[in-house]
């Protein structure tokens, strides 16, 4: 899969704006990839609307399912989280099950991705909405990378932190464990210093909020991404 080579992706909420000159500049900026996703009011029109947006520019786009409801075609990939430190299977498998008993009949399966994901920021609304035991200690975060990788054979694995920045030692445990399953670090990466840091473990850092709080420093990190390599 293309992503399997990328390093930097840009993650857009399709419910805050952007400017048109800053989406140009985001996706001409040299990033991987465009991931389009969000916790809250996601719906099938802005989530359209960001796609249309994006499509202007020769950047893979990438939405990340959050609702049956926001699915629009015309994506590059779709990543289908199942959050493995939930305590809800609605989270791990209710959901998808649905989908695939409402749309299996039309999907492109080479377009579905399977995301693992472990949230460890309690306070977010991603680990509220799930349920996610957020807590998580470094041993059960190992435990569901060593899930991902031997035992669910996952494509990739995502370390979210949304809207904190996350602890290296855990990131760097996770990568030691992976192999085949590519590893995703998301969250609260505000300066370019800590870009490079997570990149150093994390095969894809994915840059977020900064985009709506610090433009300029969010373009930096691409180039530091880069620098790491």
């Amino acid at each position: 899969m293309e992503f399997k080579s990328w390093k930097h992706m840009f993650k857009l909420d399709p419910a805050k704006e952007i400017s048109e000159e800053q989406l140009e500049i985001l996706c001409e900026s040299g990033t991987d990839g465009i991931l389009i996703g969000g916790s809250d009011h996601i719906t099938s029109e802005n989530v359209a609307d960001l796609l249309v947006r994006v499509r202007r520019y020769s950047i893979p786009v990438i939405l990340e399912v959050s609702t049956i409801e926001s699915v629009t075609s015309g994506y590059d990939y779709y990543f289908i989280p199942m959050v493995l430190n939930s305590s809800d299977t609605l989270w791990v498998k209710d959901l998808h099950h649905e989908a695939i008993k409402e749309f299996g009949d039309f999907m492109d399966w080479d377009e579905l991705v399977a995301e693992g994901y472990v949230i460890l920021n309690p306070d977010c609304k991603a680990a509220k909405l799930t349920s996610a035991k957020a807590n998580s200690s470094l041993e059960d975060v190992v435990a569901y990378a060593r899930m991902a990788e031997h035992y669910l054979k996952l494509p990739i694995l995502y370390i979210e932190y949304s809207g904190m920045y996350g602890s290296p030692k855990i990131v760097e445990a996770v990568s030691k464990e992976l192999t085949h399953t590519q590893l995703f670090y998301g969250g609260g990466i505000t300066t370019v210093e800590q870009a490079m840091e997570m990149s150093k473990y994390a095969d894809i850092i994915v840059v977020g909020n900064i985009i709506y709080d610090d433009f300029e420093n969010a373009i930096r990190t691409v180039n530091a991404v880069r620098h790491t390599i």
